[in-house]
């Protein structure tokens, strides 16, 4: 699967010095690292009645590889779901889900972005299939992730960085 920046084919007879063509391709994706813990088991072993407190952290991770243009890039989520009542935990999700992207053409400055951004997107919607089967087959109803918005925490990242936190 390639793909042009502006989504047209390269064009014969393209103007000298026009910009390249990005080839972007999503080479692998991966499991890293999984775990549940499903802490009711070792209690009563009853699933409390109501909706549970569910809180999901998400972290990103990119690094280069050694082949030129290939990139991995690790989206890490903690699921923790607890019993409003009580603040009692009944399940603990972690995964490490990553891919392998193949980046070419595009403008250096737009590459951190890009990859903090653009590929875990494309790759959040496997992750949060994961994490839907793995809860559900930990005995507790399928936790459909909501949409997440990358651009966002990419800007909160980068004004944490710089001293400025912003106002939820």
């Amino acid at each position: 699967m390639a793909e042009t920046g502006n989504g047209a084919a390269p064009q014969a007879g393209a103007q000298p010095g026009a910009q390249p063509q990005v080839k972007f391709q999503v080479l692998a994706q991966f499991v890293r690292d999984l775990s549940f813990e499903n802490a009711v088991v070792r209690g009563t072993g009853i699933l409390p009645a109501g909706q549970p407190d569910i809180q999901v952290q998400v972290s990103l991770d990119a690094k280069k590889r050694e082949q030129d243009g290939h990139f991995e890039v690790i989206s890490k989520y903690k699921v923790e779901a607890k019993t409003k009542e009580t603040n009692q935990t009944l399940y603990l999700a972690e995964l490490e889900y990553g891919a392998i992207f193949l980046i070419e053409g595009l403008p250096q400055d737009q590459l951190h972005p890009f990859l903090l951004i653009e590929c875990p997107r494309i790759v959040f919607p496997y992750a949060r299939r994961i994490i839907s089967d793995v809860t559900r087959d930990g005995g507790f109803p399928p936790l459909n992730l909501e949409m997440i918005d990358f651009m966002q925490m990419y800007r909160q990242q980068l004004m944490r960085q710089q001293g400025n936190t912003p106002v939820a």
